[in-house]
């Protein structure tokens, strides 16, 4: 029996070791690797370049306190002012402490402004935002919050897509609203690019931050380093985490010169947060993102890849509902549950994740060939013509 406290169903398989897209597992047998960690081995597993960048600082040093000065973290931190509307970054350790930060510098900046009681955050419905219990409030999904109350205060909610209940939500006491600019738990769903335009417009003319959590859609995965930039505008606050780290936990949130005004000493910090080793690995994640072409290979294998799957959908018209996502982040919407079909991809020798609505998650590392999602393509067609 494990010692592992009963929180995952799960499944019977465990791997020795991953090279790329593929990870083999402690029998012997290769997976092609369509999770990735969900979303977080960017390039994959066991990556030459990141692994030389971890053993040359592992020999130097790993973590020191944030009380003295990190060379590594202002490294990358100037990396990530340079390459995105940031003029501040503050380093944590996962998604969930970097919006768990950005609920927080909201909640500040208004303080400081003399408006302590404008605290209130709005969310949409059935979110993710992460597990802590000021997130998963945040998220509002049930299953979420079950077991979890009394309920943490400071959250509005409207329905993916309503944009009445949107602006009717929003109150005197509103201080920013907070979305993912693509859902990704919550079922592949894409924020079309007028409608972040909107939310932008809107958070100007009330006079509110716009908090745009790109956790697990940053990071290079829709093409673009961060998805908004599709649609060409600039939030006030960003979480991220998953890929800067190409599998090493590292969080982060951006933020613009108006609410880095309201941070002060004390009023945030992390015991782990931009450790030496961890900002060498974010460092090298941005040389290989940024070297020319990569990003723009990101994007023709995510159409390529999208248009066969649409062929799929058009093939079997009864088993696939819908194709959505950006880039390299994908969903398939089925008409049956999903876990039926997830393990018969796992047999095949394919590895996908769920998401809500019945979909189907394929989230390949950003450097994925094309030879690797044919042969996904592959299995989800004999999946596909096989389904009962």
């Amino acid at each position: 029996m494990s010692a592992i406290l009963n929180t995952y169903n799960r499944k019977k398989v465990s791997f020795k070791r991953g090279k790329g897209s593929f990870l083999y597992s402690t029998n012997g047998k290769k997976y092609l690797d369509f999770v990735q960690g969900i979303a977080v081995n960017c390039l994959g597993h066991a990556n030459d370049y990141l692994n030389r960048a971890i053993q040359k600082q592992s020999k130097k040093v790993w973590h020191v306190s944030n009380v003295f000065t990190i060379p590594e973290q202002e490294k990358l931190a100037k990396r990530l002012k340079q390459k995105t509307f940031a003029d501040y970054v503050s380093f944590q350790n996962s998604g969930a402490e970097a919006t768990e930060a950005a609920i927080k510098f909201a909640r500040r900046y208004f303080y400081s402004k003399g408006k302590p009681k404008k605290n209130r955050i709005l969310c949409i419905n059935n979110s993710f935002h992460g597990r802590t219990l000021a997130t998963i409030f945040a998220s509002n999904s049930k299953k979420l919050i079950e077991g979890f109350y009394p309920k943490v205060e400071g959250f509005d909610h409207f329905n993916f897509g309503d944009h009445k209940g949107l602006k009717k939500a929003i109150t005197s006491r509103t201080a920013a609203i907070m979305v993912e600019t693509i859902l990704g738990e919550g079922g592949v769903k894409v924020i079309p690019d007028y409608c972040l335009q909107g939310l932008r417009k809107l958070c100007n003319k009330k006079k509110i931050l716009l908090i745009l959590d790109e956790v697990q859609c940053g990071i290079g995965r829709t093409g673009k380093f961060l998805a908004f930039e599709h649609a060409k505008i600039k939030p006030d606050i960003v979480p991220i985490a998953k890929g800067i780290g190409g599998g090493f936990p590292i969080g982060a949130v951006l933020v613009n010169k108006k609410v880095a005004s309201c941070m002060k000493p004390g009023t945030h910090g992390s015991t782990f947060g931009g450790n030496p080793l961890a900002m060498s690995v974010g460092n090298a994640v941005i040389d290989v993102l940024f070297k020319k072409g990569f990003l723009g290979n990101v994007t023709k294998n995510g159409k390529y890849f999208q248009n066969e799957l649409k062929k799929l959908k058009d093939k079997y018209p009864t088993v696939i509902k819908e194709v959505r996502g950006q880039g390299l982040l994908i969903g398939l919407v089925l008409y049956k549950d999903q876990a039926d079909f997830i393990n018969k991809l796992l047999q095949q020798k394919l590895l996908t994740v769920r998401a809500s609505e019945n979909v189907v998650r394929l989230l390949p590392p950003l450097n994925v060939t094309r030879k690797e999602i044919n042969l996904a393509l592959k299995i989800l067609n004999n999946v596909c013509g096989n389904y009962k």
